[in-house]
């Protein structure tokens, strides 16, 4: 499978401070792949400098055979990058429906196709009942779900999962699960998740890479990962004492 991601060689300081060195991974279209490591180890960094928060200091980020370090968040938005934010924060006065439409508005030509698309998505995530509801009276479960609502209404090829199962129960964590395999099964749609919630990685992933100190320390399927030691020194061993 033809890689839609790829990031090659890119690293990234703040104040001297190296938080990532040298990372380089591929995600294939259609295909799930984890990103995982201890807290600190350059994770969401990454995920910024492939979304355009950040611009590297070195290396490139390409996406569709198309370099894009460099460009602004909106920019990689509109090629087809949706992603999700570790500190969930929405529109809290503004209904369900109201901020799945400002994400649809990347994708659409109008307010009422927004609104369309938007009222697809939140069929697709079990969102419609709650489309009136203000964001801020929302479930944490639900606020994580409507997160990954904005995000798909942009309509992306590639999808970010910021830690989206964090603090879930294992019947939400489930629910997610089933969720994302469902969109890569039916649209194909290329994700690539941070996530600490170890069953989910393993359920979810065919490639797993593992970051340390901003250093890439391992790559491969879940069984590799789970099985190297260095791994097992500096993430799994530590999560399971």
């Amino acid at each position: 499978m033809a890689a839609l991601l790829v990031v090659d060689n890119v690293s990234k300081s703040f104040s001297g401070l190296r938080a990532v060195q040298d990372v380089s991974f591929t995600v294939p279209a259609g295909e799930i792949v984890a990103l995982i490591g201890p807290n600190g180890a350059g994770k969401t960094t990454c995920f910024n400098l492939i979304a355009g928060v950040y611009r590297p200091d070195q290396g490139e980020v390409r996406f569709a055979d198309q370099r894009i370090d460099g460009w602004r968040p909106d920019q990689i938005c509109r090629a087809g990058i949706g992603r999700t934010f570790q500190l969930v924060k929405p529109f809290a006065g503004l209904s369900v429906l109201e901020n799945v439409t400002v994400g649809a508005l990347n994708a659409s030509a109008s307010v009422p196709e927004a609104q369309d698309r938007s009222k697809a998505v939140l069929d697709k995530l079990g969102l419609w009942s709650k489309r009136d509801r203000t964001a801020g009276a929302l479930t944490l479960p639900e606020r994580k779900l409507l997160e990954v609502a904005r995000a798909l209404a942009t309509g992306p090829r590639l999808l970010l999962l910021d830690e989206v199962m964090a603090g879930l129960r294992p019947t939400e964590v489930n629910t997610m699960v089933s969720l994302f395999r469902e969109l890569n099964a039916s649209s194909g749609l290329t994700i690539l998740l941070i996530e600490h919630v170890m069953r989910a990685v393993m359920a979810l992933s065919r490639t797993v890479v593992v970051l340390h100190h901003g250093q890439v320390i391992a790559a491969g399927t879940p069984d590799e990962v789970t099985r190297n030691p260095a791994v097992l020194e500096s993430y799994l061993g530590e999560e399971a004492l």
